[in-house]
């Protein structure tokens, strides 16, 4: 068997951006695509939900699973490092597969290579039929997860894997270009049950900016995908509730309603700083004047917790640093502190023997501080 190959294309990507952000697509993230079964699945299955569809036509090796799209998650973050730099990009990718282990934290053993090709099989036998949209189209025909896929050993079939060559499907490249993407915590890697990942997914994907994100029990087994029964899924979600192992976000079941309540995790400093391309940006602490114009507004506003939670929230996405950090902050919290269902999370405990002119406030924060003092 001949191992001569062709030279390189111009239009190949070659994956060697050392320290990508890890990124994922969002439509991926919010409807059903891959397996939570790590058993093959090799049934049809079709997902509808606010008049989009999925149908998933797996192949007799299964459908590919949510471990199998670590790879994806590798190429996807490759190329939007590579897009942010202002380099060209392709569907057509040439990737390491030690690079490819070691970026989804896992071994470099023979049997993570083996693994890796398997979910290769997986990715590029799995067919998509949607109308889910991505860069401003729609795609009603049959695609695959991968379109193409080649692997190349040293030393034939029982070599060791030299490089990877991929082909992504046009819908999913069209999700890159038009950046339709989220950054995810590398401890997602870490995570080894399927439904804590994909519990991990939607949450991220929709907690947005918010400081909290609600989602009844029936939708979230819905979106979730998973193949066990109602009950099943309840009983698997409070224990993932119980072990608190997701990054970035806290689990809160109130079992009464049958929310799921998403809030970002309590950090231990007020740090908030991230890299891209090896740049990193810090929110400065901010000046006693932002305080001051919140407290003149909100009396009772815990201004310090505040500021944490504007930290939170700054660092949850990648953002410029706001030329104007007094309004910034001050528009962050009005927005709080003047929303509807405000629980008082932010209002500090008031002193019986303050003078009543210590609370002159506008009319919207006396209601809120008499209903806390009820």
């Amino acid at each position: 068997m001949s191992h001569q190959f062709a030279p390189e294309q111009q239009e190949l990507f070659i994956c060697d951006v050392a320290d990508a952000v890890l990124k994922d697509v969002m439509q991926e993230m919010e409807h059903p695509f891959y397996s939570l079964s790590k058993k093959p699945q090799t049934e049809i299955r079709r997902y509808e939900h606010n008049g989009c569809y999925i149908e998933v036509t797996p192949s007799v090796k299964g459908q590919a699973t949510i471990f199998d799209k670590d790879i994806l998650i590798y190429a996807i973050s490759q190329l939007i490092a590579a897009k942010n730099r202002g380099d060209e990009i392709s569907k057509e990718i040439k990737i390491n597969p030690r690079n490819a282990l070691i970026f989804a934290r896992r071994g470099t053993g023979g049997r993570e290579y083996e693994s890796l090709c398997g979910a290769i099989d997986r990715l590029a036998g799995t067919r998509i039929s949607t109308n889910i949209k991505t860069g401003k189209e729609e795609q009603y025909d049959n695609f695959g997860l991968l379109e193409k896929a080649s692997v190349k050993r040293k030393y034939g079939m029982d070599g060791r894997l030299m490089w990877i060559k991929l082909t992504l499907s046009d819908w999913l490249f069209r999700a890159v270009e038009s950046q339709e993407v989220k950054s995810i915590d590398p401890a997602y890697f870490d995570l080894g049950k399927p439904l804590e990942r994909r519990l991990y997914e939607i949450g991220k994907k929709h907690i947005g900016n918010k400081t909290s994100f609600e989602i009844s029990l029936e939708k979230l087994y819905k979106k979730s995908g998973t193949m066990s029964t109602k009950r099943k899924f309840k009983f698997s979600v409070k224990e993932i509730v119980k072990a608190n192992n997701l990054p970035e976000l806290d689990l809160i079941f109130h079992e009464q309603r049958d929310i799921i309540e998403y809030r970002w995790k309590q950090k231990q400093t007020l740090s908030s700083d991230y890299s891209i391309d090896g740049t990193t940006k810090v929110l400065p602490p901010l000046p006693k004047e932002a305080h001051i114009a919140v407290y003149k507004k909100f009396p009772t506003a815990d201004t310090p917790s505040l500021e944490q939670e504007f930290r939170y929230w700054w660092s949850s996405e990648v953002r410029d640093i706001p030329e104007n950090i007094v309004g910034a902050f001050f528009g962050f919290c009005k927005k709080i502190l003047e929303n509807p269902n405000y629980d008082n999370s932010f209002t500090k405990a008031v002193n019986k023997k303050e003078s009543s002119a210590s609370i002159q406030a506008c009319e919207n924060t006396q209601k809120l501080l008499f209903e806390h003092k009820k």
